[in-house]
């Protein structure tokens, strides 16, 4: 008879870069082709005229904040899922792992319909604090009520991807990715520009255009769910269990914590860029004159946040592939007994990340900075104003996959509450005062609040690096 300490599903040890890489590869794919939907939305946008693109442009980053405020703690359910299951498909207990599903999709459906409606509710109030500029506020609110529909089909979305993530079978999010967001762009071009007969919506477009596309998503998903069925049983309404709910919860709140802390806190950064051009806006009406080529009512630093923010997205998601990959082979390796293979995977994923992660940050920050920023704004104020924050982060992108890549493998081992703390010190510790201090104090502007942001991917790198070799997340018991 195998023990679950004798072998290990899809995980070489020896070839721990294989192993990363194949897991890795769909999930990087995946997430990018998501990533490339909302770098589409920018571009599409950049067409529309002026000022209708720099504040569509500059509504957009808030939006996607509040967006993953409500739908991504929500989907934080993929944290205690993925590690559960991978744990449970290590132990060779497919029926547990199918358990672990089950419970996470219901969780999803009650609580999506809530966050969805309290979210709706409440954008105005959000975006009055996070938004000092009515027009770009405006535009917000209207995206944002679309996306807030999709909440539940996100986070379920989201928990079955874990689910599959943890038995190492990344590919099947890349095929509803792909599917979901080709379809998505499709309906951005018709519903934005008011083609094929349809209305033009501008960039309200976009927000619907992207609710209708995650719900397919979600179909695509379940079909997968069904192909898995007499191996796992994820629909027999006997796996609903307090205790699996409760199991899940514990795990999944803390990281749903850290995400709304890291959502909350780039909202007030997004407020602080905010308060930037609001100061300008109230200077350039005092003179009584008209500046930058698209109006006095360019909101440039918010614009050009946004497309800072958009073209590392593409990084960013790369990296928390990588993380996926590493959590699944850190929960893998716990669940059959061999922390030591939980060690040498989790290292390996960071020295893999800092080489491919080195060179894409090459190209961003130094090589092709200049072409990167004209691609995706056709402004001469905003590019101006994303120059030099481009070349800092891209210099440390390798710095973000650390930090990116060893949270998510803390997460794949269960030790979700030290990242959520870690997380809250860090955003309002380092990342908001810092901003702060250096941006509207110190008047150092859009440079000074991009070197606090910095200053954080830093820390944060040190903290769980820090954590994650000190070793005592190995001795967890899920």
């Amino acid at each position: 008879m195998t023990t679950p300490s004798a072998t290990l599903p899809l995980a070489n040890v020896d070839a721990p870069y294989r192993a990363i890489l194949r897991l890795a590869t769909p999930t990087v794919v995946a997430m990018l082709s998501q990533s490339i939907v909302n770098e589409v939305d920018v571009i599409f946008f950049s067409r529309l005229p002026c000022p209708e693109a720099s504040n569509g442009q500059a509504a957009l980053l808030p939006a996607l904040i509040v967006v993953w405020l409500f739908g991504g703690s929500l989907s934080a359910i993929s944290v205690g899922t993925q590690a559960l299951t991978a744990r449970r498909y290590a132990e060779r207990a497919p029926g547990r792992a199918g358990a672990v599903l089950a419970n996470s999709a219901f969780v999803c459906l009650l609580a999506g319909a809530m966050f969805s409606l309290v979210g709706y509710l409440l954008l105005p109030s959000i975006f009055g604090l996070m938004i000092k500029v009515p027009e770009v506020r405006d535009v917000a609110i209207s995206y944002t009520r679309w996306r807030m529909l999709g909440v539940t089909s996100m986070a379920m979305t989201m928990a079955i991807k874990a689910f599959f993530d943890g038995i190492g079978k990344t590919h099947v999010h890349l095929v509803a990715a792909v599917v979901m967001n080709v379809i998505n762009v499709a309906l951005c071009w018709v519903f934005i520009f008011g083609h094929l007969g349809a209305p033009r919506l501008g960039v309200v477009g976009a927000g619907m255009s992207a609710f209708i596309a995650t719900w397919i998503g979600l179909a695509i998903m379940l079909l997968y769910a069904g192909l898995v069925r007499a191996e796992f049983r994820p629909f027999q309404l006997s796996n609903l269990s307090w205790k699996v709910t409760w199991d899940l919860l514990r795990l999944s709140v803390p990281a749903g914590v850290a995400t709304i802390v890291m959502m909350f806190g780039f909202g007030l950064f997004s407020a602080v860029v905010g308060r930037l051009d609001a100061g300008i806006a109230r200077h350039v009406a005092s003179l009584g004159s008209v500046a930058g080529q698209c109006g006095s009512s360019e909101a440039v630093n918010s614009a050009a946040t946004t497309d800072i923010v958009e073209i590392l997205k593409l990084t960013f998601t790369a990296c928390l592939a990588f993380g996926t990959a590493a959590a699944t082979l850190v929960g893998q390796s716990l669940g059959a007994r061999r922390p030591d293979d939980a060690t040498r995977f989790g290292w390996a994923s960071v020295r893999l990340g800092l080489v491919i992660f080195g060179v894409v940050g090459l190209c961003e920050g130094v090589l092709f900075t200049r072409p990167l920023i004209a691609f995706i704004s056709r402004s001469d104020a905003v590019r101006a104003a994303a120059l030099f924050p481009m070349h800092l982060v891209g210099i440390i992108t390798p710095v973000i996959a650390v930090a990116m890549i060893l949270s998510e493998a803390l997460f794949g081992a269960g030790n979700t509450k030290f990242v959520a703390v870690a997380q809250f010190g860090l955003v309002f510790g380092c990342l908001l005062p810092l901003a702060l201090v250096l941006g509207i104090v110190m008047h150092l502007a859009l440079v000074g609040i991009w070197v606090a942001a910095c200053v954080y991917f830093i820390f944060a790198a040190i903290t769980m690096a820090l954590k994650f070799r000190q070793g005592s997340w190995r001795t967890i018991v899920l």
